[in-house]
């Protein structure tokens, strides 16, 4: 039986005199995937992104806005409102993309995700391009158009937030190393190293990246590349001297990445001695997640390290009798808080080393779970818009003393009305995702766009409201919780607005539930919801696509994609595929190394998430390949003359 080959430098393509033609075509079919999946989620998502990591997203807003408002002279100035410190708890490079597209594009929120959507959509056609280089052309499209429908990338790519975009400049990174392997010239390698510097502009994640690809060059590299690449190393009769030629020019091109990078990070750590008169390479937060990562694997609390920046806050402005050091984590003083957080970890470190050396295995191993995302609905959204919902007349409302009467409460819960009798105060019982309290049928028609409005104020834990029909399924969902800082009687009341699509005639409800509440036993106080019939739905047609993206969207699990991760890995060793090897694990290997040391969310590990996918396309090619060369040696037998 013969072997199937799973590396070769080229496939045979369908028009074998214009292979850059087929790429290219390529290359396009996978971005208008990537584009209308993306495209799908924004249409899914764009009325709840807002309501995702909200303060974040809003002190990039700020510094986008003081940007506009003064421009670079601002940027450089130690006396304008930027030169304040609590400014650094990010790079700003979001925020001065989004001035420079709110200037040249107008203030708006789309605009800034369709540049995000297309820069995603982008990445997924360069993790093809980078497999393409090193794999037969079959696992590059299989590589790329996992990347094109993932749901985790598709999400990421709406939210506000710069985690997809810093992706892109270091796929890009990667596939300079890809292509500089087999051709190495200095300006290749010094470019590798300025897209690194470009990334850490936007997420300072990638800061020592460039250190993990300068190795990777001293491995990749090889005497015959070096030997008839542009550059002054020729052969000569002495072998020593030869070594020793190679040897530095090896390290040379190592080096040019990290010169490639400290080119567009010096600037940033120039212009920040400049305006707070302290050595801040990029922003200021390690110390801060450092102890929050410390506090994630320490449920019992020994060490006394508050796993939230509102705790680390509160327990610094106690600890060193500051009451100005509660509301902020970097003014005042931050850059002595930031090494003081730092100097409090390492010390944890150091004496628990065995410790903190499982914590950072458990965090590397929960970089290879794939997030889970929300996939693309099967249905459109709401088209309509919410802003005027109040001036309409609701068609069904439900008073408090309505809903306790004609509404479902679970047997361990209570309700009961204020004395008022506005008010329905809702306590949930023990179980973590139970039930709690059912409203009365409502009659929607099939094909409308309607809204839920539900005045709550939650005094204590967590609850989700949900509209569901009457099969169980949810239409739309919301989840609100107590605000750390504030007392039980002092919460807000959160205005929720529930929009969906009625797709039958038939009659909805909603559904208050407990959400995982800690403390358990959730309490809520729920007013007079109403129901608004916002007019008949549109973009009915893309229920098609919507169908197809769904389902492909369904395989996007950690029980699917790691075991095939793991053999694609495995044929590569078998194969001795060294080359491919080093650029594809690259990545993944520096997020293992540096970014389980600190706080880890899954946002902040996207990019290990295509090298996941190459992975998986290795083995998933190698499959195909392995039964069509089955299949055609069964039908060589079978055609074969007895």
């Amino acid at each position: 039986m013969k072997s199937v080959p799973l590396m070769s430098s080229r496939e045979p393509v369908v028009n074998a005199a214009s292979p850059r033609r087929t790429r290219f075509a390529i290359c396009l079919f996978i971005f208008l995937t990537a584009f209308g999946v993306r495209f799908l989620s924004w249409h899914d998502t764009r009325l709840e992104v807002g309501k995702v990591q909200t303060v974040v997203t809003a002190d990039y807003q700020r510094v986008a806005h003081l940007l506009r408002q003064g421009g670079i002279a601002s940027f450089l100035s130690p006396s304008s409102p930027l030169s304040d410190l609590n400014t650094l708890g990010h790079p700003p490079g979001y925020s001065i993309l989004m001035a420079k597209i709110s200037w040249a594009l107008g203030e708006s929120n789309t605009t800034v995700q369709f540049v995000q959507i297309i820069g995603d959509a982008l990445a997924a056609v360069i993790i093809f391009l980078i497999v393409a280089e090193l794999l037969p052309l079959s696992a590059a499209l299989i590589a790329g158009m996992l990347a094109a429908f993932s749901p985790q990338f598709a999400w990421n790519s709406v939210l506000l937030l710069p985690d997809s975009l810093a992706v892109l400049p270091i796929l890009l990174a990667v596939y300079c190393l890809a292509r500089a392997g087999r051709n190495p010239r200095f300006v290749t390698f010094i470019i590798a190293g300025a897209l690194l510097g470009i990334s850490c502009w936007l997420r300072a994640n990638a800061m020592l990246l460039t250190f993990f690809l300068g190795a990777a060059v001293l491995l990749l590299v090889r005497k015959q590349e070096v030997a008839k690449g542009p550059t002054n190393f020729s052969l000569s009769l002495s072998p020593e001297r030869d070594r020793l030629k190679f040897v530095g020019q090896r390290w040379r091109y190592a080096l040019s990445i990290i010169f490639g990078t400290l080119l567009i990070v010096l600037p940033l750590t120039i212009r920040n001695a400049i305006v707070f008169h302290r050595f801040i390479p990029l922003s200021l937060g390690a110390g801060q997640t450092l102890l929050e990562g410390i506090a994630d694997y320490d449920p019992a609390g020994r060490f006394n390290i508050p796993n939230t920046d509102i705790g680390i806050m509160k327990q610094e402005a106690e600890a060193f009798h500051r009451p100005d050091y509660f509301g902020t984590l970097f003014n005042p003083d931050g850059v002595e808080r930031e090494r003081w957080r730092l100097a409090r970890g390492f010390g944890v470190i150091r004496r628990h080393p065995f410790w903190f050396s499982g914590v950072m295995s458990r965090r590397a191993a929960s970089m290879l779970r794939l997030e889970r995302s929300r996939l693309v609905s099967t249905d459109p959204p709401v088209s309509h818009s919410l802003a005027a919902v109040d001036k309409r007349e609701p068609v069904w409302t439900n008073r408090a003393e309505d809903l306790l009467a004609t509404g479902v409460v679970s047997p361990q819960a209570s309700a009961a009305l204020l004395p008022d009798g506005v008010i329905l105060v809702l306590t949930g019982d023990c179980e973590k995702y139970g039930e709690q309290l059912l409203s009365p049928p409502i009659p929607v028609q099939q094909n409308n766009d309607y809204v839920f409005t539900v005045p709550i104020k939650i005094e204590r834990g967590r609850m989700k409201i949900s509209v569901k029909d009457s099969s169980g399924k949810v239409y739309s969902s919301a989840i609100v919780e107590t605000l750390e800082t504030i007392s039980p009687d002092a919460q807000p009341v959160n205005q929720i607005q529930l929009p969906f699509v009625a797709t039958k005639n038939e009659q909805a409800r909603i559904v208050f539930s407990n959400e995982a509440s800690n403390p358990p036993n959730p309490v809520a106080q729920i007013g007079t919801t109403k129901l608004f019939e916002l007019g008949p739905s549109r973009f009915l047609w893309t229920r098609y696509p919507r169908f197809v993206v769904h389902a492909v969207q369904k395989i996007f699990l950690t029980a699917v994609i790691l075991p095939l991760a793991i053999i694609g890995l495995g044929l590569l060793i078998i194969r001795r595929a060294s080359r491919a090897l080093i650029i594809l694990s690259v990545v993944p290997v520096y997020f293992f190394c540096v970014q389980s040391i600190v706080h880890t969310e899954y946002r902040y590990v996207l990019a290990v998430d295509y090298f996941l996918f190459a992975l998986a396309a290795v083995s998933v090619s190698w499959a195909i390949r392995l039964v069509m060369t089955r299949s055609y040696s069964l039908g060589a037998r079978t055609a074969r003359p007895h």
